[in-house]
């Protein structure tokens, strides 16, 4: 008998699982906080990786339908510096090329792949405002409309940073990263700022220099989503002077912190336009985090591992989460074994902690190279590649990888 599993939240990792489940004829409900799948911005895009992305989207059966909006030619990456010295360079394939890239990981914009999700599921299995303010220890969910769902033999947060579910489990908080940020968009860049859409050339720039990250993204819709992101204290929103959702204060802000970078890399911020602004407070979990296992009770995604978005395998990692998730959950059905749901729950966490550690370490290994560093990227470019190199090639060549990336980085450097 299939149980009954509620999953708090509709962002990527619950839905993820809900469809997956859905495949194997196991229904679920989501319970979500938002009104509506369109309540806000979905932020930029996401590129998908082989082993994780990619490997739960074609086993919930959408991998003919995310080719209709993935963009596997929209590869292009500059990693440079405020001086646009290029320290990363991927140009993107020709059109209708069938040369192979090393790393291929398709891009898709973040609102389509919820989109695509959202319609993957039988009508009726989001149910929206429901806002979560509590989990009971007997499962039971109370929220903020009123309303207590009972019944429940498995309740899984995918609820986010802030998680309702994981305060059952643990009194751990996510901690405050250090960085910040604005996010902006340049809408129908190829006409209203044609110089940062032929800079972006359909794919990713990212600058970094004295703690500081300016990107530019290229949309699937056309526009090019910016983010500025810098070392700040915690509260830069109560102390800033101005208020930081008005566009204009915020660009002087931001321009005063850009004033030595070029101009082609400032011009994100000036083509940027007001209803898009948004400020944003990173924060973490710690690395390694756990929790005491609860029979009934775990978490996925955010709620589990939250990381900060500057190895960009957030998503991937929560789909990852999903899939063991799903496998555990389908495994106890066909076992018919007592309490084998609560078994195979456990074992999840334990593969899902390891998973989620070395991407936990590699997050927070990025973010200290490039942020944290005096002298980034030039002093740590080296680390940087390899934590994002390592994981997509074996181990067993890892030594040579190592190798070739500082001899290759110690000649270039005599250079620039």
């Amino acid at each position: 008998m299939a149980p009954n599993i509620a999953i708090i939240g509709a962002g990527p990792g619950g839905c993820m699982l809900a469809r997956l489940l859905h495949q194997h004829s196991i229904p679920s409900t989501i319970f979500e906080s938002e009104p509506s799948v369109n309540y806000r911005s979905q932020g930029g895009t996401l590129d998908i990786r082989t082993s994780t992305g990619l490997a739960a989207i074609k086993e919930a059966g959408l991998f003919s339908e995310f080719r209709k909006h993935a963009r596997y030619d929209d590869e292009s990456l500059l990693v440079c510096d405020k001086k646009q010295t290029t320290w990363v360079r991927s140009h993107p394939p020709k059109k209708n090329s069938t040369k192979k890239r090393s790393f291929e990981a398709p891009e898709i914009d973040r609102v389509v792949l919820r989109k695509l999700l959202m319609e993957s599921l039988p009508e009726g299995v989001v149910r929206w405002s429901h806002q979560l303010l509590r989990v009971e220890a007997d499962r039971s969910l109370h929220f903020a409309n009123g309303s207590v769902e009972r019944g429940f033999d498995l309740v899984v947060g995918a609820d986010g940073a802030w998680s309702k579910v994981r305060n059952l489990l643990s009194s751990e908080k996510p901690f405050y990263s250090g960085i910040g940020g604005y996010n902006m968009s340049i809408p129908d860049a190829a006409i209203t700022a044609p110089r940062a859409y032929k800079f972006v050339n359909r794919g990713n720039v990212f600058a970094y220099s004295d703690g500081k990250n300016l990107c530019g993204q290229q949309l699937g819709d056309g526009s090019i989503n910016v983010s500025f992101n810098f070392r700040t204290d915690e509260d830069y929103v109560q102390k800033c002077g101005f208020d930081p959702k008005d566009l204009k204060s915020a660009k002087k802000a931001v321009l005063e912190e850009l004033r030595d970078w070029t101009p082609e890399l400032v011009n994100f911020v000036e083509s940027s336009d007001q209803d898009s602004l948004q400020w944003r407070s990173y924060y973490m979990l710690p690395v390694g985090f756990q929790w005491d296992h609860t029979e009934g009770v775990t978490l996925l995604g955010d709620a589990a591992h939250l990381m900060t978005p500057f190895a960009g395998i957030g998503v991937n990692t929560a789909f990852y989460d999903a899939m063991l998730l799903a496998h555990a959950i389908v495994e106890s059905i066909e076992s018919r074994e007592p309490n084998s749901l609560d078994a195979r729950i456990t074992e999840y966490e334990k593969q899902m902690w390891a998973f989620a550690k070395d991407g936990q370490q590699r997050t927070f290994g990025a973010m200290t190279d490039m942020f944290f560093t005096p002298g980034a990227p030039r002093t740590s470019i080296e680390p940087w590649i390899l934590r994002h190199m390592k994981p997509e090639v074996p181990k067993w060549t890892h030594p040579i990888v190592t190798a070739a990336v500082y001899i290759g980085y110690f000649i270039y450097k005599l250079f620039v």
